[in-house]
C-alpha cells in the first residue's frame, strides 16, 4: 500500500488549501477513497468520500466548503478546502473508503489560525 498525502500548511481563517493524495495505480483506480482527519485529542473522522465512479459525499461540518475530486489517470485524489476555520485544524489522511487499510501513512498537517 502506498498512500502519500501532501499540501498541508499554516493558513489564516477564511483561507484555502489544496491537499493531494498520491496512491499506487493498482490501489487507486478500483477503490472508493476518502479524506479523513484527526484533530488533537479527538478520534479520526471521515471528511469526504469519493467513489470509483466519482460520486461524492461530505461530512456536515465541511459541506459547501470542501471539494473532493480524483484524477484516475494520475492516480491522485484532491481535497480543495476553502473558507477554512480554526476547527479544521488536524492531520489529514487519505485512505480507502468505507473500509480503510490498516496503514494510514503520515498524513499532512493543516493548521488554521484565527
Amino acid at each position: 500500500v502506498q498512500l502519500q498525502a501532501s499540501g498541508g500548511g499554516l493558513v489564516q481563517a477564511g483561507g484555502s488549501l489544496r491537499l493531494s493524495c498520491a496512491a499506487s495505480r493498482i490501489i487507486f483506480n478500483i477503490n472508493h477513497m476518502g479524506w479523513y482527519r484527526q484533530a488533537p485529542g479527538k478520534t479520526r473522522e471521515l471528511v469526504a468520500s469519493i467513489t470509483s465512479g466519482g460520486n461524492t459525499n461530505y461530512a456536515d461540518s465541511v459541506k459547501g466548503r470542501f471539494t473532493i475530486s480524483r484524477d484516475n489517470a494520475k492516480n491522485t485524489m484532491y481535497l480543495q478546502m476553502d473558507s477554512l476555520k480554526p476547527e479544521d485544524t488536524a492531520v489529514y489522511y487519505c485512505n480507502k473508503w468505507p473500509y480503510p487499510w490498516t496503514y494510514w501513512g503520515q498524513g499532512t498537517l493543516v493548521t488554521v489560525s484565527s
